[in-house]
């Protein structure tokens, strides 16, 4: 019971959302050709702090809608259209399921719909070839969107980049891995329809970023969580090569250690289908999508992994693909947060001394209790040790590994620590009428999506209590992002110096009021955790 529940918590990614938009400003509209037709954008509803006019294009489609027929297919180019398209309205979410939640990851009630292959762009010039930056959202590829207040692009994009988000299929409509659907692929390939709406949705960006003026060569991916996973995936597909030139990774990655069978993803899919009674594809394809989204829960689908080894997206485990330097040669920027583990890993208050232990033997042999005494403090009990270990082996773990193995291929890579303390915010709504911590505002550390509105420049539009201090975080950040988009490179700009990642250094900037570099971030700990190694 005890490896189930933390293999659960290893998986488990989290970030999900609805969100409030301000009516569009219809001033200012500009058209713009891209392979499909004309579009035609409107202005952005916020100014920038450099005071750039920025131009929005809203819920534009990289794909077909994946229904009927195409539902659980590869993503199909999308159809052109006649006149100019008024790319002014947000796209339906992905299909997903409603709930709420009393922290950060709040939902309400918000369009769904399985017609959601969109994205967004945001540019303040369409004359020049500036860097591209596309992200990918978090919510443990079950849900949130793109186009959340969180993620707008405006702050960005009037920095001097073209920023786009995306919304790609979640649950089991992007993920489900099964034999029917494997038999009709031409590649014998199931699952990862997630990682193909994204690989879609980068082909599309060299095709016609140009006309919203960036630099098809020069394109960053980036996400969180989720997102972050994606983009590890992403770097380890071979059907992504070339599509981008640099990679950040925020608060997760794809090369932790993860029982092979929860990556196949047949196992999981076989029960989802059999409690929905399909024995064909024709019968799969019409049920509805709420009566998938029960069986995913009535089967618990979706408490493993979401990412399958197909063969063709995949063709193996991503830590093997890692450790053996076949992963996209492309500079990397990645970190986590201090204290990740807040609602994400909830502390396990009946766990005993005997059951840490033994936790710890599990994993880590004889090494557990010298682990265990780096994580103990006065006070402290079984459940809170274990959730601490279980938190930095699955964020900080995994992502000093991915900058090792990065670096190993002699690419440049930069590694980061915020222990910046946000103040609570609902991630997905404007306003926060039930959202309190028992300690305050800040008393949930640097937590698990924390860094979201300070990277987007977007403190304002989501929560309350910002200072600022959070808006000299967030500058500081933007401009190393943003560095980093343009060159590979985060200094320059005013920005405290920020030294490569090296395994013997280990050069960690720490993100807080005063960016600062340190050696080694909880190294002995991590240390440990790679003895043995565990393939």
């Amino acid at each position: 019971m005890l490896r189930t529940s933390v293999i659960f918590y290893l998986l488990l990614l989290m970030g999900c959302g609805s969100e409030i938009e301000p009516a569009p400003m219809l001033s200012s509209a500009q058209t713009v050709i891209v392979s499909q037709g004309a579009v035609e954008g409107v202005q952005s509803p916020y100014t920038p702090t450099s005071g750039a006019s920025v131009t929005v294009f809203r819920g534009l489609p990289y794909a077909q809608p994946p229904v009927g027929e195409l539902r659980w297919q590869p993503p199909v180019a999308p159809a052109s259209w006649q006149g100019a398209r008024k790319a002014d309205t947000f796209s339906d979410s992905c299909y997903q399921p409603q709930h709420t939640s009393n922290f950060v990851w709040r939902r309400e009630a918000f369009p769904v719909s399985e017609d959601c292959l969109y994205l967004n762009v945001w540019t303040s010039d369409t004359k020049r070839q500036q860097p591209v930056m596309v992200w990918f959202h978090g919510g443990s590829h079950t849900s949130g969107q793109g186009h959340s207040p969180i993620f707008d692009g405006s702050e960005l994009a009037g920095q001097g980049v073209v920023l786009i988000t995306i919304n790609y299929r979640l649950g089991p409509f992007g993920f489900l891995a099964h034999p029917l659907l494997a038999g009709e692929s031409l590649y014998g390939s199931a699952g990862n329809y997630g990682l193909l709406d994204k690989i879609a949705a980068l082909r599309w960006v060299q095709n016609n970023v140009a006309a919203f003026g960036g630099d098809p060569s020069n394109v960053t991916i980036f996400g969180q969580s989720a997102g972050s996973q994606s983009v590890c995936a992403l770097m380890a597909s071979p059907l992504a090569e070339g599509l981008f030139s640099k990679a950040i990774g925020q608060s997760a990655a794809c090369v932790n250690t993860i029982p092979e069978q929860d990556a196949n993803g047949y196992e999981r899919g076989r029960k989802l289908v059999d409690a929905l009674d399909a024995t064909t594809l024709v019968a799969l394809r019409q049920q509805g999508p709420e009566t998938v989204l029960a069986a995913s829960e009535s089967t618990q689908w979706a408490d493993a992994s979401r990412i399958t080894v197909d063969g063709w997206v995949l063709p193996e485990l991503p830590n093997a693909t890692f450790r053996a330097g076949r992963q996209a040669k492309v500079p990397l920027l990645l970190g986590f947060l201090a204290d990740e583990g807040v609602e994400l890993f909830p502390v396990d208050t009946a766990l005993t001394e005997e059951g840490l232990d033994s936790f710890l033997t599990m994993l880590w042999g004889d090494n557990g209790q010298a682990l265990k005494q780096l994580y103990s403090q006065p006070g402290l009990t079984p459940g809170e040790i274990h959730h601490a270990v279980v938190t930095d082996y699955f964020m900080a773990f995994g992502m000093r590994r991915w900058a090792e193995y990065q670096q190993a291929i002699g690419q440049p890579t930069f590694f980061y620590f915020m222990d910046h303390v946000p103040p609570a915010f609902h991630l997905y709504m404007s306003e926060p009428p039930e959202l309190s911590l028992p300690g305050g505002p800040r008393s949930g550390g640097a937590y698990h999506s924390g860094d979201l509105a300070l990277v987007f420049g977007n403190t304002d539009k989501v929560g309350f209590d910002w200072n600022e201090v959070d808006r000299k975080v967030s500058k500081n950040m933007m401009r190393y992002w943003v560095n980093f988009a343009r060159s590979g490179d985060p200094n320059g700009d005013q920005v405290p110096l920020w030294p490569a990642f090296n395994p013997v250094l280990q050069s960690t900037q720490v993100i807080n009021e005063v960016p600062m570099t340190v050696q080694g971030v909880r190294r002995p700990q991590l240390d440990i955790m790679a003895k043995p190694e565990l393939l």
